[in-house]
């Protein structure tokens, strides 16, 4: 297989840090690194260019990772409720995901992309666990997130629940989609 050398614009996980020369396929330069600007051929210019902007580089980065470790301390103090449908076994009718832990996080004034939050799987039951939010390269932060029972109204009355559930998420479905074609028509408006 044919190899080249990239010098790196931006760190690329699972492949290295920003600035440094990484030995890739050629298709994965030409196709991915290239084109989204992620990286640059590592000729003798480019090298030179990125060693002049080295400088720039690591005050950034020191920046970067300073405000990733404040924002971990006001993170590491923060829990996350979530109160969903549940059927007979404890099992969520739906599931809490990273996107919904990211609209959780931003509901409290932390922007923060989904993809930087590490769940293996969606949870899908009733409990607690321990989700990790990488917010820089170096700077990790676990967030306890509790998932509960919607109504302990719902837990009493189990083998009757899911099908008034089903019903009833029917409708609410209906509505928020309702909701959205109004707004979308306002929004051409």
């Amino acid at each position: 297989m044919a190899t080249t050398q990239v010098l790196l614009r931006e760190d690329v996980e699972d492949l290295g840090a920003r600035g440094e020369i990484v030995k890739v396929k050629a298709g994965y330069a030409r196709n991915y690194l290239l084109p989204r600007k992620l990286a640059v051929q590592a000729t003798a210019s480019n090298v030179k260019q990125i060693e002049q902007e080295r400088a720039a580089l690591l005050k950034k980065e020191a920046t970067e990772r300073g405000s990733a470790e404040a924002q971990a301390g006001q993170l590491g103090s923060l829990s996350l409720n979530f109160q969903r449908r549940v059927g007979e076994h404890g099992v969520l009718y739906g599931s809490v995901t990273s996107m919904d832990i990211a609209e959780a996080l931003k509901e409290r004034g932390y922007e923060i992309d989904r993809r930087r939050i590490r769940l293996a799987d969606a949870i899908k039951e009733v409990g607690e666990y321990s989700v990790q939010v990488r917010l820089h390269r170096e700077v990790n932060v676990d967030i306890p997130v509790i998932v509960t029972a919607e109504g302990s109204a719902q837990t009493a009355a189990a083998p009757t629940a899911p099908a008034s559930e089903a019903s009833a998420g029917a409708e609410t479905s209906t509505d928020t989609s309702a909701a959205e074609e109004a707004s979308e028509e306002t929004a051409t408006e």
